[in-house]
């Protein structure tokens, strides 16, 4: 078990998927870009995209064997945002989205209807 001060260092946001694309040479990666608003203890991002004050996180997620990229795009997910920084296959990922799984294949986890990008998840 965790206690309750572990589990509130988890930077937990809403995040809306705006780009995704496969990995080079994997089945199972895409590569995915993901707006996660401005930031929610601020109101203003961390790493803006240029002058939008947004910001935009890469991501690289095993899920290219049951999700195709163009049926992503728009998608809100839930994404731990401030998991350490990875290099997978010459990419870097910034993040990890949340997904159950079942029967051995994952589900993305997303609210019940649409919030803004950046939504802190409690």
């Amino acid at each position: 078990m965790i206690s309750f001060e572990d589990f509130k260092k988890f930077d937990l946001r809403i995040g809306k998927i705006v780009k995704a694309e496969p990995i080079a040479d994997s089945e199972k990666l895409l590569r995915l870009e993901v707006d996660l608003g401005g930031d929610p203890s601020t109101g203003s991002a961390s790493s803006p995209q240029a002058g939008s004050g947004r910001e935009t996180r890469q991501l690289v997620a095993g899920i290219a064997k049951s999700h195709a990229p163009d049926s992503l795009i728009g998608r809100e997910i839930v994404v731990l945002a401030n998991l350490e920084p990875r290099v997978i296959r010459g990419v870097e990922s910034r993040g990890m989205l949340l997904a159950a799984s079942c029967e051995d294949e994952p589900v993305l986890l997303a609210p019940e209807r649409e919030v803004p990008p950046g939504s802190v998840v409690r």
